[in-house]
């Protein structure tokens, strides 16, 4: 079995530091005591080895949440795209006319609106108009009469005339 671990030196392999010439205790390389200890080697590095199953697990779980994620992403942005389209083909439309049917109704009622406040200032200013008349018929039945002119004591008409002349002419 070939593993993917690192393997120890075993006792029957180069010794340290020997001068090049091998131990050979055990057996040679083809020997079944170096295959023993050959698969011990791999035994060890998957039992208590974890760092290539773990990094595969690692890039396993990253990939599908890449994948689950970008999935999401894109139905909530093509969602998004349908929400948008939709508002620009239908209901941006609908809500510009019925705008400009309530402006309509809007500016009708102004309308309307104003006309009335512009007869209410008529009526308020022709009452007006009336109390003032009504005020001065009241004071002046109220005031007695001036007391006679000059001017009211010659009778109007020709008269008057003649008494002009008559004043220029120094006869009075």
């Amino acid at each position: 079995m070939s593993g993917g671990g690192t393997e120890t030196p075993v006792g029957c392999e180069a010794a340290p530091g020997g001068g090049g010439k091998k131990r050979d205790s055990l057996g040679t390389p083809g020997s079944p005591a170096h295959v023993i200890i050959k698969d011990l080697g791999e035994i060890h590095s998957r039992l208590l080895d974890h760092r290539p199953v773990i990094q595969g697990e690692t890039r396993y779980f990253v990939k599908e949440f890449e994948e689950k994620r970008g999935l999401r992403e894109m139905r909530v942005l093509e969602n998004l795209k349908n929400m948008i389209h939709e508002t620009n083909e239908h209901m941006l439309p609908m809500c510009g006319e019925t705008m400009r049917e309530s402006l309509d109704q809007v500016l009708q009622r102004l309308q309307a609106a104003t006309d009335s406040v512009c007869r209410l200032q008529q009526r308020e200013q022709e009452r007006k108009k009336v109390s003032e008349r009504k005020v001065v018929r009241r004071l002046e039945r109220a005031l007695p009469p001036a007391p006679p002119t000059m001017s009211s004591r010659i009778p109007p008409g020709p008269a008057i005339s003649q008494g002009w002349a008559l004043i220029s002419r120094g006869s009075c």
